[in-house]
């Protein structure tokens, strides 16, 4: 029972942090317009996706999962 418990935790950290980024997600400056951010938008549609920052957040979270392994 012990192994759930330790899952548990970790599955409610994650959700505060998550409700927290996206409580705060927007006051992050520049977060989501950086170079390589695909953006188009024609005149019924718009398409975004951020490829930039998507791939600096896998970064960031590789190295504090890194971190916190040991």
């Amino acid at each position: 029972m012990a192994p759930l418990g330790k899952v548990l935790v970790i599955a409610g950290i994650l959700l505060v942090l998550i409700g927290l980024a996206f409580m705060f997600g927007d006051k992050i400056p520049y977060l989501g317009k950086l170079p390589g951010d695909i953006s188009i938008k024609r005149e019924r549609f718009s398409f975004y996706f951020p490829l930039t920052t998507s791939i600096i957040i896998s970064i960031i979270l590789t190295i504090l999962f890194s971190i916190f392994r040991k």
